[in-house]
């Protein structure tokens, strides 16, 4: 004790000023990446393009761009060229160095500041550029300016040479080539389909602007995309409504100014059942809204309640329109600049400013308010659609109550088929939604009672894409189900109630149990997303098959992990029959050729099938196994294997919901003819 206390002292007086670092230059940068672009991994290797990218827009939403081209080069390489004004080269006063370099060397340096450079952009804090060249092995800037062509190479943020002119170039641009630095970067690869939606967005969002993606990373093949939408956000609208069934043919449209922010926004009703709001300041995309979305809601909710009132679609008697009723079914993009936007951090997830507020509301109430004097028949579905979903919000209240009522009656709130776990404690709690009684069963054995429960579930739950929350809540699985996470649902919905720190979706590894896992993610994406962002959903992965040789056995999750197991068995048989061989000393020293391994297709659910020895078992649900086999593969926390579900791009994650989950037949079919060939070992 006397010893422990002694070391203790010793380090705590080695802690001194000596022991203060700073960090100069872009060493920050390289130091804590995440704090710059996110993560290291695919989303920061993104964001990488996204920041020079963004410097490109900055020069077309002030009217001096209207052609940026992105090139994806081999060895991850990738360029960014505009046509804009091109980064000065001149030198800085204060700096001596050419401003070049110092936007790509000094952290906060741009012309972003207020100092007459932007009147609005995106890059706030003029770090994008030199995190970009802090983060990259090689980046070369080409500047056409003044009739000229400039050029600085940087390796790992550290100029090759000074700015130099090599050449004469006609017009003006900056070019800009970097490779993200693989000692930093976990993931390298670049995503095509994230880069086109990302860049379709921005070619929504600047209308006029054309947007070129050039795929040239494998050697002597070319692929290129080119965005350019002279109708800006009314455009998105009827892009993000393509495969939906809109309540009326004309999309509201509005691009004004007021209080020095500028508005444009645009929106459509469809069938729908949800509100799908995408905000953007200065291009950027604010996922938590802001200001200007509390603007736009204000304004609708208003506009509406007054115009339905005037012309009698609302009756003394009825209760206004709530702003929950006037945005079901909803697709609306918001899209302002202003010259001083307050984001909350650097990821720009919000905006603060109070002006965008009163200038949405303002610009938007009364372009609405004319819209619908001009648009009778569009103004007469709107309403209609709102005052449908106030008579279904109501009914729901009542379903909702009668759920809550009868989980009070039915002991503490718990439905009976729930295996409650012993502890309280949530943030160590898990809860298994299982497939059927039978694999409820064995789960409810093999579990770990103190912390895990279980609820089985009988059957398909309803497909809650085409529903209500009426209608939701009379399927008694799902009542169930939200009486068992104790977060409510709708309007009453607290997350902090949740009484499971993890929730886990725990399906049989085959058609039937992808489609229940399916139906239960559409469920807990429309209803309970912040289970989902808070990172307490989960999915289990029972094993497919039990690889045995003698006593010694291995479970694979996967036919090639089967297959490396079947042949490590067979190794090891053929290296012990060799060592008996060289001990009796006998001419047979190489074992007999191994039988062919058979493919998933010829090994039959729940078959047991033998190679060499090796026996193979395939596994056709959850409830064939045992609690002690079902406890060590799936749901033994030291052993097990779980997936976190994560939205990763919300927008691509609605769509495909949409198609798939929709009731429109067409999309869903055009998607499988699309997809099918990449599915593999499907289970018919």
């Amino acid at each position: 004790m006397a010893e422990d206390k002694r070391k203790k002292a010793e380090v705590g007086a080695e802690y001194s000023a000596k022991q203060i670092q700073v960090l100069e230059g872009l060493e920050a940068v390289r130091r804590r990446p995440g704090m710059y672009i996110g993560s290291t991994g695919t989303q920061g290797l993104h964001h990488m393009i996204w920041e020079v990218v963004d410097n490109a827009i900055d020069e077309a939403m002030a009217g001096y761009c209207d052609e940026v081209t992105i090139t994806l080069l081999p060895d991850h390489m990738v360029s960014v060229e505009d046509n804009g004004r091109g980064i000065p080269v001149d030198i800085h006063k204060q700096y001596g160095v050419s401003a070049l370099e110092l936007v790509y060397t000094k952290l906060h340096a741009g012309g972003k500041f207020g100092a007459g450079g932007y009147k609005v952009s995106g890059g706030l804090h003029g770090v994008g550029a030199s995190v970009v060249n802090a983060l990259s092995t090689h980046v070369r800037v080409e500047v056409k300016r003044d009739g000229k062509l400039w050029e600085q190479e940087y390796k790992r943020g550290v100029p090759v040479r000074k700015v130099r002119s090599i050449g004469n170039a006609r017009g003006t641009g900056t070019s800009v080539t970097f490779q993200p630095d693989n000692t930093i970067f976990t993931e390298l690869e670049y995503d095509w389909g994230a880069i086109l939606d990302h860049l379709r967005q921005q070619a929504y969002l600047t209308k006029g602007v054309r947007m070129n993606i050039v795929d040239k990373r494998v050697r002597g093949k070319t692929q290129t995309y080119g965005f350019h939408f002279e109708g800006g956000v009314k455009s998105y609208v009827r892009h993000l409504n393509h495969q939906k069934e809109a309540k009326h043919p004309s999309i509201f449209y509005v691009n004004g100014e007021a209080e020095g922010v500028a508005c444009e926004l645009a929106f459509q009703y469809t069938d729908d059942f949800k509100e799908n709001i995408f905000a953007f300041a200065n291009n950027i995309y604010n996922p938590d809204g802001g200001m200007h979305v509390v603007g736009f809601r204000t304004a609708l909710t208003r506009v509406l309640n007054s115009y339905a009132r005037n012309k009698g679609f609302l009756k003394e008697k009825d209760d206004n329109i709530t702003g929950e009723d006037s945005r079901e079914g909803i697709t609306t993009v918001i899209s302002v600049k202003i010259k001083e936007p307050q984001f909350e951090g650097q990821t720009k997830a919000k905006l603060g400013n109070p002006e965008a507020r009163t200038a949405v509301e303002s610009v938007f109430a009364a372009a609405l308010e004319t819209y619908l004097e001009e648009h009778p028949k569009d103004a007469q579905a709107i309403i209609e659609k709102c005052v449908l979903a106030a008579r279904a919000r109501l009914a729901a209240r009542a379903a909702r109550d009668t759920v809550l009522r009868k989980g009070a009656l039915e002991g503490l709130t718990l439905p009976g088929k729930l295996a409650d776990c012993s502890t309280r404690d949530a943030a160590r709690s898990e809860l298994f939604i299982v497939e059927g009684d039978s694999a409820g069963g064995s789960a409810k054995q093999g579990r770990d009672r103190e912390f895990q429960a279980i609820l089985p579930l009988r059957g398909k739950i309803l497909n809650v894409e085409r529903a209500r929350l009426d209608k939701i809540l009379s399927s008694d699985a799902i009542k169930n189900l939200i009486i068992a996470l104790g977060t409510n649902i709708g309007e009453q919905f607290r997350l902090e109630d949740l009484r499971y720190g993890r929730v886990i979706i725990m399906t049989d590894a085959d058609v039937d149990g992808a489609h229940i896992r399916t139906l239960l993610l559409t469920l807990f994406y429309r209803y309970f997303p912040t289970v989902i962002t808070n990172r307490h959903l989960f999915i289990a992965q029972p094993p497919l098959y039990r690889v045995a040789s003698g006593k010694d056995f291995k479970y694979a999750f996967s036919e090639e992990e089967r297959d490396r197991y079947v042949q490590e068995y067979l190794k090891l048989k053929a290296d012990a029959k060799g060592a008996k061989a060289a001990k009796a000393k006998t001419k047979e020293t190489d074992a007999a050729p191994a039988e062919a391994i058979p493919s998933p297709a010829e090994v039959e659910d729940g078959t047991v099938t033998s190679v060499g020895g090796v026996t193979i078992q395939r596994y056709k649900g959850l409830g064939e196994m045992n609690p002690e086999q079902l406890w060590e593969t799936t749901m033994n926390p030291a052993t097990r294997l779980l997936k976190e579900v994560k939205i990763e791009d919300a927008q691509k994650a609605d769509q495909v919901f949409d198609i798939l989950m929709g009731s429109d037949v067409e999309p869903r079919k055009r998607f499988i003819q699309t997809h099918a060939k990449n599915v593999k070992n499907l289970d018919i």
